[in-house]
């Protein structure tokens, strides 16, 4: 066989969706198992809809998740340019060999003449498709003299180029996720292949850079298949071989209704891009996966499993192993539901590999994003919380106690838990606490105890007013691990000045 290349081919019309870096990946993943090359192709053909920054993105987005192209944009290589629009005189001389061989034609019906037509065959109950059915009664050049053409060609007037989709053909791709799907050409309309502003289409330029490329394998979204029989036409044209494909299943919305967009992430309050996006031209920002506080090895082993099941009971892969284990026949034909509760489990089990300095070290910016400067030693905090939070901008939310004096009070704990003899036991204790020599968890935890032996008091009604006073909720990791983290200073600090706090929440 020869060398494996396959590419990924995104158009730079805005942020690249989950489903297109999963797209990214596979082939990645394909290229490398089989020891060949990925290939990253801007299809900007349609300059419409271009957006000022979306190439940027898509570089950024990959790299961010911990892989790179062979070729591409951004590194050259062999094959280029790799910008479809920097390739325009490459398709019109394989435009015209299709056309000198009867296997495409120039149109030159204008869009209103072809809404008639359309107007005509709905008022008929019917559909109008521009194919062999019609195509001899429209103003083309399968109509026209070559001189009738050429002069039309001469005045400067408009035209597409079609290509002569032959009929009643039976057309088979070979999909390495569907097996062989069967195709009737009569089913199948002649597509433009050349648009009236000088661009040829996707369709076309598409084809004509896999074969230059020495692309082998095509692997992309299932939204492609029903473009697959008029692409591997446009190869027989060519007489080129065709590469295989594969269509990967589309990634669907939480409850499995409909394909996943961005209104469903906004709507349930999860991202559906990899990076923050932020609109060139209304300024809307769209929430990044990055930002959110994945880590990029996590999201990486998200989108791997959304679609391709390893046959094994493993779900945690670093790249290496998913290069290894991938299969492309592993991947599943029907739609992958995307489960944000699952992604979140994904960064928790990457949270929890973390070591402790490292932990300590994230927390250490995300404190300093807020305004925090704190003296507590992190590597403590990130020991008793890491288990605890999915991503390490929980430990704050869940845990501002460490690195700040409760400001709020779990008042509905207070109302059920604080009672009457509370305030003076805390107070007592506090006393007990400053004569502790050295403030470690096992010698607070001794003290405590203690006390409660000698004044008879519960265990319940000490711990849950002590723990107010100190964090301002009713659980959390143990107190005298938090005690011992914060220090005494700030320990005695909040246990008298908490009482006060609490008592009048208690009467409101």
């Amino acid at each position: 066989m020869s060398k494996v290349r396959v590419r990924y081919a995104p158009s730079p019309t805005g942020p690249q969706h989950v489903g297109g870096i999963r797209t990214a990946l596979y082939n990645y993943l394909f290229a490398k198992k089989l020891g060949g090359d990925v290939i990253l192709r801007i299809e900007d053909t349609d300059q419409t809809r271009f957006v000022e920054g979306a190439e940027k993105y898509i570089i950024e987005s990959v790299q961010w998740c911990g892989f790179d192209f062979d070729e591409g944009v951004h590194k050259g290589g062999d094959y280029g340019p790799y910008k479809q629009s920097e390739r325009k005189d490459i398709y019109v001389t394989y435009l015209q060999q299709l056309i000198d061989n009867d296997k495409a034609y120039y149109a030159f019906d204008t869009p209103d003449e072809l809404n008639v037509k359309r107007l005509e065959a709905e008022g008929e109950k019917k559909v109008f498709k521009y194919d062999s059915s019609t195509r001899n009664y429209l103003r083309n050049s399968i109509v026209f003299s070559k001189e009738e053409t050429q002069n039309l060609l001469n005045q400067g007037i408009p035209y597409t180029v079609r290509f002569k989709m032959e009929p009643n053909q039976n057309i088979l791709v070979d999909d390495m996720v569907r097996g062989t799907v069967s195709f009737n050409s009569s089913e199948l309309d002649d597509k433009i292949i050349y648009k009236s502003d000088g661009m040829p289409t996707y369709h076309l330029a598409n084809v004509v850079d896999d074969h230059l490329m020495k692309i082998s394998h095509v692997i992309r979204g299932e939204e492609w298949l029903p473009s697959a029989p008029l692409h591997v036409a446009l190869y027989q044209a060519f007489e080129w071989d065709s590469p295989k494909f594969a269509h990967l299943p589309l990634l669907l919305k939480p409850n499995g209704k409909g394909k996943l967009s961005k209104r469903d992430g906004d709507a349930g309050g999860f991202p559906v891009f990899p990076l923050e996006w932020k609109d060139p031209k209304t300024g809307d920002v769209s929430r990044g996966y990055r930002e959110e506080g994945y880590y990029p090895e996590a999201f990486l082993n998200i989108i791997a499993m959304l679609g391709w099941n390893p046959g094994t009971e493993q779900e945690i892969f670093n790249l290496n192993e998913l290069i290894q284990a991938f299969d492309i026949q592993k991947v599943g034909k029907s739609g992958a539901k995307f489960d944000p509760d699952k992604a979140k489990w994904f960064n928790q089990q990457y949270l929890w590999q973390k070591s402790n300095e490292k932990i300590a070290s994230d927390v250490r910016i995300d404190l300093k994003k807020r305004g925090i400067d704190t003296p507590v030693n992190l590597i403590s905090v990130a020991e008793h919380m890491k288990e605890r939070v999915s991503f390490v901008k929980d430990i704050y939310s869940s845990a501002q106690y460490f690195f700040e004096s409760p400001r709020d009070f779990d008042v509905k704990m207070i109302k059920k838990k604080w009672k009457n003899q509370s305030a003076q036991i805390v107070l007592e204790i506090s006393q007990v606490f400053e004569n502790v020599s050295e403030f470690t968890a096992a010698n607070l935890e001794a003290a405590f105890k203690n006390y409660l032996e000698n004044n008879g008091v519960g265990f319940g009604v000490a711990m849950i007013a002590l723990r107010l006073s100190i964090t301002g909720l009713g659980g959390g990791p143990s107190l005298f691990n938090i005690a011992e983290i914060i220090g005494k200073t700030e320990t005695l600090k909040r246990l008298t000045e908490s009482v006060q706090q609490i008592e009048i929440l208690k009467e409101a």
